[in-house]
C-alpha cells in the first residue's frame, strides 16, 4: 500500500507540517504533502501506524504487511518522523479505546505554535453503549473493544488475551458487526448470534457480507432490538430482545423499526459484543482556541476547504465524517491535503 503514490522521492524545504493520527485519513494525506515536498512529522497515540487499518480491521480484509510497508516508505524514502505512543490533545486529555499504549501527551497548542500547519485526523476511538440496563456487566464489550484487543495481543503488544466465548451475541448490523461475529467464530466461540433491528436488506453492511459470515456458521437474527442484558452475579448469562416490525422511513430513509408489545425472550450468552457505532475523537473537548467540535456529534467543524476555526489547522477523516469506510477516509485526508497545500502556497505567495 503506498500512500506517497505521486511521487518517488520528497523533497522537502517548502514547509513543516504536523498530521495528529496515523490512520487511513492521516497516512493518505502524508503522502501526499511529502510529494508537495513538504517535511511531515506523524503523531500516533498507538505502538504503530495505520489505525483501524492495523488494530481493528481483520488482516483478511486489509493486510498488516502492505500497510506496513506504505508507513515504511514514507520513513525510508521520504523522511516522515512517526512519534508513537504519543496522544495530542488540548486540555485535559480524555480518555479513549487505544490510549492504554500512550506513554506521552503533548498538548495540540504547542504544535500549532510550532508548525507551519497542522492536520487532525484522529478517528473514531470511542464505541456507543447499548443504552439497556446491564450493559456494564462483565462480559460485554464493544465490537471496535473485542477486535481490536485480538490484534492488539497477536500483535504482541498486549499479553491480555480477549475471552473466547461459547454462545456469543453480536449486536448490529455494520461492517464492526460483521468483523466481530467473524472473529469470534475464528478463535474458538461454539454458537455466535448475529442480531439486528432491521432486516438484512437495511444492514450497513450489505446482503453479501451477511450472507457470507452465515455461510461460515454465524446465526442472523434480525427484527429485533435489545431490551435489557441479563445478569447473575455479574456476568452476563444473556440478552433481552423485543421482537421489531419495520414502520415508517426515519430521517434516513430506512423503514423505522418498532417494538411488537409481549415479543420480550431472552438469548442465552456468556460474551455480548455490541456494535451500535462508533464516536468521533477528536484531540480537543468541544473548543481549543478557535477549533470547534461538535457538542453531540464530536465531530471537528470544518469549512468547504477542510479548514477549522483556526485557518493553519485542517481536519479531516472520520474525525470530521463520522464513522465512514477506509476509501472515503483517505479520499478525505487527500482533499485537506490539497487545500492544505494550496493555503501554504498562498500564503507564501502574499
Amino acid at each position: 500500500m503506498k500512500f506517497a503514490f505521486m511521487c518517488k522521492k520528497g523533497q522537502g524545504g517548502r514547509g513543516k507540517v504536523a498530521v495528529v493520527g496515523g490512520g487511513p485519513a492521516g497516512l493518505a494525506a502524508t503522502g501526499y504533502l511529502v510529494c508537495q515536498s513538504y517535511e511531515v512529522d506523524v503523531y500516533e497515540k498507538l505502538p504503530l501506524a495505520g489505525g483501524l487499518m492495523m488494530f481493528g480491521i481483520p488482516p483478511y480484509r486489509i493486510p498488516r504487511d502492505s500497510v506496513l510497508e506504505g508507513v515504511e516508505d514514507l520513513e525510508k524514502n521520504f523522511g516522515v518522523k512517526f512519534s508513537y505512543r504519543t496522544k495530542v490533545f488540548c486540555g485535559e486529555p480524555r480518555h479513549d479505546e487505544g490510549d492504554e499504549f500512550v506513554s506521552n501527551v503533548i498538548d495540540l497548542k504547542k504544535l500549532i505554535d510550532e508548525y507551519d500547519a497542522l492536520l487532525l485526523t484522529t478517528g473514531i476511538w470511542s464505541s456507543r453503549r447499548l443504552g439497556v440496563p446491564g450493559d456494564n456487566a462483565k462480559g460485554v464489550f464493544s465490537a471496535l473493544e473485542y477486535v481490536y484487543g485480538w490484534w492488539v495481543y497477536e500483535l504482541g503488544y498486549s499479553t491480555h488475551k480477549p475471552p473466547v466465548g461459547n454462545k456469543v451475541v453480536v449486536i448490529g448490523g455494520g461492517y464492526s458487526a460483521i468483523d466481530a461475529a467473524e472473529v469470534s467464530l475464528m478463535k474458538g466461540a461454539k454458537e455466535v448470534y448475529l442480531t439486528y433491528r432491521r432486516t438484512i436488506k437495511e444492514a450497513p453492511a450489505g446482503e453479501y457480507e451477511v450472507r457470507r459470515v452465515v455461510s461460515e456458521g454465524v446465526r442472523w437474527v434480525e427484527l429485533i432490538q435489545p431490551t435489557k442484558v441479563v445478569v447473575s452475579n455479574d456476568r452476563v448469562v444473556g440478552v433481552e430482545f423485543v421482537k421489531m416490525r419495520l414502520g415508517e422511513p426515519d430521517e434516513t430513509g430506512r423503514p423505522r423499526p418498532v417494538p411488537v408489545p409481549g415479543t420480550e425472550h431472552v438469548i442465552e450468552a456468556d460474551l455480548v459484543l455490541a456494535a451500535v457505532g462508533e464516536i468521533p475523537t477528536p484531540p480537543l473537548s468541544t473548543e481549543c482556541d478557535g477549533i470547534k467540535a461538535d457538542p453531540k456529534r464530536r465531530t471537528i467543524i470544518v469549512n468547504e476547504m477542510m479548514q477549522t476555526g483556526v485557518e493553519k489547522v485542517f481536519a479531516a477523516g472520520d474525525v470530521v465524517t463520522g464513522p465512514s469506510m477506509i476509501g472515503k477516509a483517505i479520499g478525505s485526508g487527500l482533499k485537506a491535503a490539497t487545500h492544505l497545500d494550496h493555503f501554504l502556497r498562498a500564503k507564501k505567495v502574499m
